[in-house]
Parts: structure tokens; sequence; C-alpha cells
């Protein structure tokens, strides 16, 4: 298939999801949705610092994407993602349910649920136990902080409650774009997944790709987070 062939058919896709939106009530295209940006500490957490919460984890859908770092997800690697930890700290997270412990990186941003703390790779929650059980009470100490993340700027092309729809969208714009993924978030009962690229460091990179993607017949925003 030519680019240009390519980009008529994404552009036909797009619509096609767009008008199943519109039919369904499962495509919020254009709208910011969900919780505000992740909050940032003002310094990163010292080592030995601590805190007590619910951790839950997550793997199959996601193994294979980008992370928040841009690596590829492995959910037998022993990472786990946070909204309030710098990406690259090291944590000791112990299962206060049955004393078992495992060391994991932050490499990701989640869980966006309310009063969960912590999202675990498949490999580090099967080393606490808790695979079967999906959370668990934990407690989380620093061993070594990441750098203070910077905000950056993300282009997002579609907000779904259809979690298929999403994953084809980001499969076709995965073949023109590298740094496509899904994130999953929760308001209330309702769970939507929005198809994002990035993260960019400026503005004008961002404007860059969202012109790009309007070449496609894609609307989007830029969002900083």
């Amino acid at each position: 298939m030519s680019g240009g062939d390519g980009y008529r058919h994404l552009g036909r896709l797009f619509a096609a999801l767009a008008m199943a939106g519109a039919l369904c009530g499962c495509a919020l295209f254009g709208a910011r949705v969900g919780p505000p940006p992740p909050s940032r500490r003002a310094l990163p957490p010292p080592p030995g610092s601590s805190e007590d919460g619910i951790a839950s984890w997550y793997g199959p859908g996601f193994n294979g994407k980008r992370t928040a770092t841009g690596e590829i997800f492995d959910q037998e690697d022993l990472t786990a993602a946070s909204t309030t930890l710098p990406l690259g700290t090291r944590a000791l997270v112990t299962n206060l349910q049955n004393g078992r412990s495992v060391e994991v990186r932050i490499n990701d941003r989640g869980p966006f649920l309310k009063g969960r703390k912590i999202d675990l790779s498949h490999g580090a929650a099967a080393a606490l136990g808790i695979v079967n059980t999906g959370t668990a009470h934990v407690r989380i100490a620093v061993i070594h902080s990441g750098p203070q993340v910077q905000p950056g700027y993300f282009v997002q092309v579609g907000s779904f409650s259809n979690s298929s729809h999403a994953q084809r969208l980001e499969a076709q714009l995965s073949r023109y774009f590298p740094d496509v993924r899904v994130e999953h978030l929760s308001v209330g009962r309702r769970a939507y997944y929005r198809v994002r690229m990035g993260a960019f460091p400026d503005h004008a990179s961002a404007l860059s790709r969202a012109s790009q993607t309007a070449q496609l017949g894609l609307s989007s925003i830029i969002e900083r987070q």
C-alpha cells in the first residue's frame, strides 16, 4: 500500500470509528476526559521515605506497548507505574498481608483509579503474591529517587469507552509514528481508553505532530502534563 493510500485508509478508519462513537456515545474526540494530570512533587522523595497504600497490577493488553519513559513494557520485568514517584525511582514494595517484598523501578504513570498508590507489573505482582487477589495493602519505600520529571506535551487523538476501538486506532497510527499508546482511565464508574502520542519536550514539537495527524484527517488536542 502506498503512503497516500495508507493515509486515505487511515482517514476512512478514523471516520468510521467516530461514527461508531456518535451512535453509541463511546468516543469523545477532542474532549478532555479523566482525572487531572498526575501531581508532581516539589522535590524527589528522599531515600528511606515510605508510604502505605493499595497496589494493583497490570500487564495483559499493555505488554509490548511504550511506557511513559519511552521504553517497551515487559510485563514480567520488575517495574511499576506511579502518579507521584519520579520516573526512574527504585522502590521496595512490601505486601503487608504476607510480608513478601520486591524491588521495582518506576517506568510508567498510573494507576488512575482513586485510592490506589501503585500499579505493579505482572512479574512484580507475582513476586508479592497478588496476581489472584488483584490488589493488596502495601508499603512503598524509596530506595533511590529518580530525577525530577519535567512536564511534557502529549497529542491526544481519541478517547473511547470501547477498548477495541482505541487499540484499532493505535495499531493504525503505529504504522506512521513510534510513540503511540493507549492509556486506561476511570472516571467514577466509567472507563475510558485514550490514544496519545508523546511525550514531546516542547509545545512546538507537539504542534508539529498534531499537524501531521491533521494530514491524516484526525482531529487532536495538545495536553501538557
